[in-house]
């Protein structure tokens, strides 16, 4: 009877990546490297496939001034790690950064599906990639990871803060009418007070932003 193969890979070493999570914070920036919305924006999720065995990233290359999409990719590897709160991006990064990397232009402006800043090590996705990129980036997370606010107003646009450990890290938006609040927060390289009129010049008539929007559809297998 055949031997039936077995992962030999070690564990994690979730401590470690902890760690390194504080050093890559340490590394963001919150200074606007930006005036404006650029002309060219890209948006990234993630998905699963498999049961979760492979990792799904789809990054949308959007012309800043119609939204319209210019080129997409998908990025699909072995899935990095089992799913640990906290610990999401060095999950789905690995995949994120390909699909990334296979657009024909880089972008100067990332929007992630996921978080900035308001994170509990302040190294969310998109800071995570942000920094290992380079690129301004923010975090448009469809539900709370960390902080305290106030419900915002019922109307497209109506805001609030995000307060997490008595520090601002970003703000809470009613992007649709009836629709759940979207948790908006600077990655690296745009400030918290940025962040949320760039995502609000991309707002089309949907809860997402148009560039997370359209990579959505992709991950999801949409």
């Amino acid at each position: 009877m055949a031997a039936v193969a077995s992962d030999t890979r070690p564990p994690p070493d979730y401590a470690q990546l902890r760690r390194q999570q504080l050093e890559l914070a340490a590394r963001v920036e919150l200074d606007d490297a930006l005036v404006g919305l650029p002309e060219r924006i890209a948006g990234i999720d993630t998905g699963f496939e498999d049961d979760g065995r492979v990792t799904r990233s789809a990054a949308v290359l959007v012309d800043g001034r119609s939204l319209q999409p210019l080129h997409s990719t998908l990025a699909r590897q072995p899935t990095a790690l089992p799913y640990i709160p906290g610990l999401l991006s060095f999950r789905e990064l690995p995949a994120a950064l390909d699909a990334l990397a296979q657009l024909p232009e880089a972008p100067a402006l990332v929007m992630v599906d996921g978080h900035g800043i308001a994170h509990p090590r302040g190294l969310g996705i998109a800071a995570h990639l942000g920094v290992l990129t380079g690129l301004p980036s923010i975090g448009v997370g469809k539900s709370r990871l960390v902080g305290d606010y106030e419900e915002p107003g019922p109307q497209r646009g109506d805001h609030t803060p995000l307060f997490h450990k008595g520090r601002q890290v970003g703000w809470v938006l009613r992007s649709k009418p009836r629709c759940k609040p979207l948790f908006v927060s600077p990655g690296h390289r745009v400030s918290v007070q940025a962040c949320l009129p760039l995502v609000l010049d991309c707002l089309a008539g949907y809860r997402l932003p148009e560039p997370t929007r359209l990579a959505d559809r992709l991950a999801s297998q949409r």
